[in-house]
């Protein structure tokens, strides 16, 4: 074996580390985090613990489940966190009308709020970053109108039973995250619907061509994503057992967008990785607790996880280049 075979062996090798990288670092990372909160972290693995994280990282997951389809056709929405704000003050004003009623009338809204996303994508020909910060903002605004601007308690038992019930020891809030992650991950990969969806991100003109509904396709995505954002919200107030649409929702777009960057789906579209954008949200609450417990302040997470999503867009860029 010669000697540039040799030193190519090493060079080869991180190459194929590199390449990796996108697909696998987050689960990587998951494990490296979980593991050093095994060792230094106290209580770290106790029921009461896990079951804390699992309820905070759910809406998260829910959430960023809808914005990874979006980025799977090229696109953003900012506007995920005032549709769960939208929703959330909508429930305890049609609450008199039953459960059914009220739940009801806050995926109305999503949808609402999502087809005019759509809209504004699809047929208006706007950038979905402006189309979206349009209503990001108007949808809060309104949210605080519907409201009053007041906090609102939540008593009804069939609502906060989605907040606070288990399932065979499992929150119940979990499972209805866990059913929307299969749901979605079997949309995407055995239907049609998926695989439109992942043709117009990966060249929408080569889509339009070849006789696809793209129009169709963007509005259909925007209207999941803001009914899954409405979901979320639902299950939000269900958790802490009030309405407060100035909080509920706050800056969720943000973790949406990192779980689903970091979980390797690019943002150039026409690739979409379900289980990464789970395990880049529970890196993310990972990192939040990590912080929190160790006494270094929810700003020292966000700088961290500012630093994660320079790293995954740096690593999937490189990954693009070659």
């Amino acid at each position: 074996m010669t000697k540039n075979a040799v030193a190519e062996r090493p060079a080869a090798g991180l190459a194929a580390v590199r390449s990796r990288l996108p697909g696998y670092g987050v689960y990587l990372a998951v494990g490296l985090l979980m593991l050093y909160n095994i060792v230094f972290t106290p209580y770290f693995l106790t029921l009461s613990n896990l079951r804390i994280q699992l309820i905070q990282v759910a809406p998260i997951v829910i959430v960023a489940l809808g914005m990874a389809l979006v980025i799977g056709t090229e696109g953003i929405d900012l506007s995920v966190g005032s549709v769960m704000a939208l929703a959330a003050a909508l429930i305890p004003l049609y609450l008199g009308y039953g459960v059914v009623a009220a739940i009801g009338v806050s995926l109305a809204a999503g949808v609402a709020v999502g087809l005019i996303n759509g809209v504004l994508v699809a047929r208006v020909g706007l950038q979905p970053i402006v189309a979206t910060l349009a209503v990001f903002v108007g949808g809060r605004g309104l949210a605080v109108v519907v409201s009053d601007g007041q906090l609102k308690d939540i008593r009804n038992p069939d609502v906060l039973h989605l907040g606070s019930g288990d399932l065979l020891g499992i929150p119940v809030l979990v499972w209805i995250a866990a059913v929307l992650v299969a749901l979605v991950a079997f949309v995407l990969r055995r239907t049609v619907f998926g695989r439109r969806l992942l043709a117009v991100g990966g060249n929408r003109r080569a889509a339009e061509l070849a006789g696809l509904p793209v129009g169709r396709v963007l509005i259909t995505v925007y209207v999941i994503c803001a009914v899954l954002a409405s979901i979320a919200g639902l299950l939000s107030v269900a958790r802490i057992q009030s309405s407060d649409a100035s909080a509920v929702g706050l800056l969720i777009e943000l973790s949406a967008i990192t779980a689903v960057v970091v979980g390797g789906t690019p943002l150039t579209g026409g690739r979409v990785r379900i289980l990464g954008t789970v395990a880049g949200a529970v890196l993310m609450q990972l990192v939040i607790a990590t912080m929190i417990k160790h006494d270094l302040g929810p700003s020292t997470a966000e700088m961290a996880q500012a630093v994660i999503i320079l790293v995954a867009v740096w690593v999937a860029r490189e990954r693009k280049s070659r």
